[in-house]
């Protein structure tokens, strides 16, 4: 294994949809604790961090016993602020963890790590998971991925991909569609060299920002997961994973 694997959780107050939903409680913990806690589970992280440009949040993370650093507050993405943490850590492998999903399986950070530990050449991954429920395949706030046989990223998009010609009366067979869960890893040099790459029509059109990678020319390697990512971005998918935490909690799950 490499020398360090650091996880960085940009952790943001200020949220357009939902304004301070890390510091939101869920049971008896803030979403952020329950975040960095099962984050901190992963058999691969040698170290975790809260990453912010919030003094609460910062108060809060270190109640708690978190490592946590204070970042500047011109980020225009979380990347960005994972990227000035990591340029102060000697970290080999970075982990992006979004600090939005309390339910974040430890699991599936190590298995989105794993690709980057057996082979050199692939400088950045992320995880995928097959779509269960139709509607999502035409849901645009469901991304959808599509990768080649060596599991890389062909593209990301809000639309269906792949499309299937004919729908259900065509006789190919009918192919599974993916969603993008969106937890990144890097290398450390890829990542800090990744906010100065130019910013092409695709990630512009789709508004994802992964694209950046593919459109200068980098592979993303995708693993399959059964993680379900159940973010929360508005006061009704806290209510939402709320309930699930209650009801972990009836059965004797943690």
């Amino acid at each position: 294994m490499p020398r360090k694997i650091l996880g960085v959780i940009p952790a943001r107050l200020a949220s357009s949809r939902f304004p301070g939903k890390v510091l939101a409680q869920i049971s008896s913990k803030t979403m952020l604790q329950h975040v960095y806690e099962r984050a901190s589970q992963a058999r691969y992280l040698t170290s975790t961090i809260i990453a912010t440009d919030d003094e609460r949040v910062y108060e809060v993370a270190r109640s708690f016993g978190a490592r946590v650093k204070m970042t500047r507050a011109d980020h225009l993405s979380g990347t960005d602020r994972v990227a000035e943490v990591a340029s102060a850590e000697n970290a080999e492998i970075v982990v992006n963890i979004q600090g939005d999903e309390p339910l974040i399986d430890p699991a599936a950070i190590d298995a989105a790590i794993l690709p980057m530990v057996h082979d050199p050449d692939v400088v950045m991954g992320t995880l995928k998971k097959r779509i269960e429920d139709p509607r999502e395949i035409t849901d645009p706030n469901v991304v959808k991925v599509v990768t080649d046989r060596q599991g890389d990223a062909i593209y990301f998009s809000r639309c269906p991909i792949p499309f299937v010609r004919g729908g259900t009366q065509s006789k190919i067979p009918m192919q599974p569609h993916f969603k993008h869960i969106g937890l990144y890893t890097y290398r450390r040099d890829f990542l800090l060299e990744y906010s100065t790459l130019p910013v092409g029509p695709l990630e512009q059109a789709e508004r994802l920002e992964q694209l950046r990678a593919l459109e200068n020319g980098y592979r993303i390697r995708v693993v399959e997961t059964e993680y379900e990512s159940l973010g929360v971005d508005t006061p009704e998918d806290l209510e939402r994973v709320s309930r699930l935490f209650e009801a972990s909690m009836l059965r004797g799950v943690s």
